[in-house]
Order: C-alpha cells, then structure tokens, then sequence
C-alpha cells in the first residue's frame, strides 16, 4: 500500500508532534490489516471469491472452476450440448466418454448392468447391433457423435446429469474393419476402452452355442432370450447341452484369441484397461477399478442378471468325451478343468 506525506507547515498548519516508532509501526499495522478486511468484504459482497488452487474451463461462453486437474486428464473431460434437451444445472459437469469392446458371451451384458446402476453412468448397450450404423465409416462416427453429444436415448440413460456415457461394441460390428479411424477418433475424443474378455474360451463357445439354439427354439414361453433374471430361466436354459464341432474346435479358439491380440495391439496407443469376466466374477470389488478408471465415485453396483452354465462343463456338453480328448495335452487343456467361484 503507498502512502503520500506532505509538509503541513506549507499550508499554514502548526506541525504535529512525531509518535515513536514503536507506536507509528503499531499503528502502520493496524492499518494495514484493517485495510486487508474492508477490501475482502467488498470482494465478497460483489459476488467474487479468493481461491488458489482452482483450474478454470471454459464451456461455451461460460467458464467454470474447478480444483486443479491434473493435465493428463484435459483432454477426457467433455461438456456436451445435447440438441434434443438442455443440462441446465449440470452444463458444467464434465462427461467422460467410453466404449465397452468385447464379443459375444464374454460377461458384457452382465458387466454393463453393472455399471448402469450407477447413478452418474449410462451405457446404451450394442449401439451397432444395426448394420445400417455400422455401413462405412461415415455412419460409425455419426453414430458415435450422436452417442457422445448424449444425444442417443435409451434406457439407461441419465440424460443431463450423466457422469460417463457410452455402449458396448462387439469385435463383429465393424470395428475390426474400421478401426483405424476408430481408434484415431477416440484419440481426438479422448474416449477410452474398456477391454472385457472371456480366458475360457471352451465355456464361452457353450454359451453361443446355447444362445444360438435358444434364438430358434425359443424355449422361455416362446420368447428369446439371452440374458435371464431368474433361477429357473436359467435351469430351462442350461438343459441344452451343444454338440461342439470337435473338427473347428482349436482353430475357433485360435482365431478367438487372435481378435482379442489383434484389437489390443490397435488400441494399445488410447486410453484403456483390460478386463477378464472370470476375474470379475471372482471378485466383484474389481468394479471399484473400474469406476475408479472412468473417475466416477465408488458405489454399490448390482445387477438383475443370472449366470445360465453353472455346473462343471461336462454337464454343459454333449460330446464331452470327445471334446475333452481332442484339448487332452494342448496348450488350451486348462479350459477343461479350470472354472471360479465367486468370493
């Protein structure tokens, strides 16, 4: 603070007498901090606050503060602007974006419910499902914006207060095919991955084999399905047992594993964590992981799902002998015996 000292003897006024410089500093200081305190007030009465450690965003002609992120994290943080509906009070809430990428009974659908009991997540399912969006590239980043933008409505979505948005995206829906422009797009969109696999390949092949024969013989009152919400759906289910092409068997699984390898080597340059259903199974506290990896607050996450196969797999199996003979002394024999409880 600068003050200014004039002579008053040139203005006719009789000098005063000089304090000592114990009582001036004293003074000085109260002066000071009284000063401090007047200047604060009025800060605050005009609406301002005084904070240090913030990082403010700029979201459209708004601009936010935030306590410090870390840099690395800028670029996954999203302030969409749906045009079908306003954020209003959670326009300032960051999204992060996502992709569930896995194939086809390999504990997605399971893990998605999962994540859609939580109160800031909304995950829209097999979004590409429908070959029409998933054409050529053009209709795949359409798609994908529309789902990013929270423009895509389903069921599970939690509209203007959602926390993370995105879908399941099975090897077979094109991304295979297309995914160095997927993999360029969530790069530029700081989407990440969330790799979920199957390690017994032999107990996923029952289970495609049984979903395959429930989609024609229809066994649940004449309708399909291939997730069950009860313990006798599943029991009606589990009583098919597949005939396993023993001829395709080792070559199925060798392809199966060479997907997997394949889009991780595409993939290994975004951001992602890899997952095994068995794991998660096992321990469903691993979910806090995955929450933790999308940012989210831990919470208590359930789901309505019932496991179909649960028995040994030579009770799932019709040509167990067989099978099993044919993986005897293989790099894949572990498929027969392994299985897991959940703790």
């Amino acid at each position: 603070m600068h003050f200014c000292s004039r002579n008053m003897s040139s203005i006719g006024t009789k000098p005063q007498m000089r304090l000592p410089i114990f009582q001036r500093t004293v003074l000085l200081t109260l002066v000071m901090i009284s000063s401090f305190y007047i200047c604060l007030f009025c800060l605050n009465q005009k609406g301002f606050r005084i904070n240090l450690n913030v990082t403010t965003i700029e979201v459209g002609d708004e601009a936010y503060k935030y306590p410090i992120i870390p840099t690395a994290e800028l670029p996954h943080l999203h302030y969409p602007k749906p045009t079908t509906y306003t954020r209003n009070e959670c326009a300032c809430n960051p999204v992060r974006y996502f992709a569930i990428i896995s194939m086809q009974r390999s504990g997605s659908g399971w893990f998605e419910t999962l994540l859609n009991s939580h109160i800031n997540i909304s995950s829209n399912g097999e979004i590409f499902l429908v070959k029409e969006r998933r054409r050529n590239v053009s209709t795949i980043m359409e798609t994908l914006d529309k789902v990013y933008n929270l423009d895509w409505y389903s069921s599970a979505s939690k509209n203007e207060c959602t926390g993370a948005v995105g879908f399941k995206w099975m090897l077979n829906q094109g991304l295979m095919e297309n995914h160095e422009d997927t993999v360029e797009y969530f790069k530029r969109k700081g989407v990440s991955s969330i790799f979920l696999f199957r390690r017994n390949l032999l107990r996923r092949l029952v289970s495609l084999l049984a979903n395959s024969h429930d989609r024609d013989a229809k066994q649940l009152n004449g309708t399909h399905k291939a997730h069950v919400h009860s313990r006798h759906e599943a029991e009606v289910l589990a009583r098919f047992k597949p005939l396993i092409d023993v001829e395709s068997l080792i070559p199925d699984i060798k392809q199966t594993r060479k997907w997997s390898t394949d889009i991780l080597q595409y993939f290994k340059g975004t951001r992602h964590i890899v997952l095994y259903y068995e794991d998660l199974v096992r321990n469903q506290a691993k979910m806090m992981d995955v929450l933790d990896f999308l940012r989210m607050p831990h919470a208590k996450l359930t789901s309505r799902h019932v496991k179909i196969h649960t028995r040994p797999l030579s009770d799932h199996i019709q040509n167990w002998d067989v099978v099993s003979q044919a993986l005897k002394g293989t790099k894949y024999e572990s498929f027969l015996h392994s299985d897991y409880q959940r703790k």
